[in-house]
């Protein structure tokens, strides 16, 4: 039973790279006909595209499910995204640079625009910080409510000003024929451009919705415990479209979009689900949700300082997201 599984697991795990290779290229050609810079390709439509699904999860759970258990699942899974972005998706970007590097398909340089990262790193820090502290004040519905509110327009303004940047770094890379017209000889019209970016998210909903539940399945057998696949196996899982996004794109040297469809993946998650989290839950942050958020702070106050000095994004850097990722785990079993 178990070989079945994991079996699936693989299986699914092709379908989520098949999407993701099909997205990365639909939202690039979108991008294009929209007229939109690198950055706002990468930090708003993909960013936000790969990270709505997982985030539709714990706002249905706090919405609609009774319970106090409820309500700190919603709310471990809203901290916990930020962190997995922060610290693993950090992590396995810097590796994959380096990694091409070694199979000599890239440079060790990452070619990025340091405005767009600046941007959303210094947008997640104000954003998420107030969300976090937040929490110190949680016996205060109606501050929550105006802070939760404020939150929300943040993410309106930090998306109007995304938007309206157009970055001047290109990356020297023109854009590969719509997969559609190469592979179906359709036309490479928005309308077919639209039709391919909803298809690649069915696959890389669909596929990921099935990787958890067979991760979920597979561990159950095996005897992993709850705890463990609940904090730590099944968020590893459902960040993955942001993972594989990333590592295509290194692959192809628009770092932009790479380190873009994560850390605008970090300021939607800092800022949208946390209003439902501020609003409809007690939203008393404590200890390994506590934990992961003062992490993922960390992780994103290092890369920016180190942007602000070194005037470059460098993936020895983003490795570092691995070692608070390990001590994380060690504040867990330790």
């Amino acid at each position: 039973m178990v070989v079945g599984y994991v079996i699936k697991l693989i299986a699914s795990l092709v379908v989520i790279l098949f999407g993701c290779t099909f997205f990365t290229n639909a939202v690039e050609w979108f991008g294009k006909r929209m007229n939109l810079g690198q950055g706002a390709v990468g930090s708003i439509l993909a960013a936000v595209g790969t990270a709505l699904p997982e985030t539709i999860i714990p706002i249905i759970a706090i919405l609609f499910a009774k319970g106090e258990s409820s309500h700190d699942v919603g709310i471990g899974a809203i901290a916990g995204a930020p962190f997995m972005l922060g610290t693993l998706a950090f992590f396995i970007t810097g590796l994959a640079v380096i990694v091409y590097t070694l199979f000599r398909k890239r440079t060790l340089k990452m070619n990025v625009d340091l405005s767009v990262f600046e941007r959303d790193l210094t947008y997640f820090l104000i954003v998420y910080g107030i969300a976090v502290l937040t929490t110190f004040i949680h016996n205060h519905k109606v501050i929550r409510r105006i802070i939760a509110i404020g939150l929300f327009v943040a993410y309106l303004i930090y998306a109007k000003k995304t938007l309206a940047d157009e970055s001047d770094n290109d990356e020297g890379q023109e854009l590969e024929q719509l997969y559609f017209t190469r592979f179906l000889k359709l036309p490479n019209n928005l309308l077919w451009i639209l039709i391919q970016l909803l298809f690649s998210l069915f696959l890389i909903i669909y596929g990921a919705h099935l990787f958890v539940d067979y991760v979920q399945k597979v561990a159950m057998l095996i005897g992993v415990p709850a705890l463990i696949l609940s904090i730590i196996i099944t968020p590893i899982a459902t960040e993955l479209p942001e993972k594989l996004n990333s590592i295509i794109w290194i692959g192809k040297n628009k770092d932009t979009l790479a380190l873009g469809n994560i850390t605008g993946a970090m300021v939607f998650q800092s800022s949208v689900p946390v209003v439902f989290g501020i609003i409809f839950t007690p939203w008393n942050l404590k200890g390994i949700t506590m934990v992961s958020a003062i992490l993922a702070f960390m992780s994103a106050l290092l890369n920016l300082t180190w942007v602000k000095i070194k005037k470059s994004v460098n993936p020895i850097a983003l490795l570092f997201g691995g070692v608070l990722y390990l001590i994380f785990l060690g504040y867990i079993f330790l």
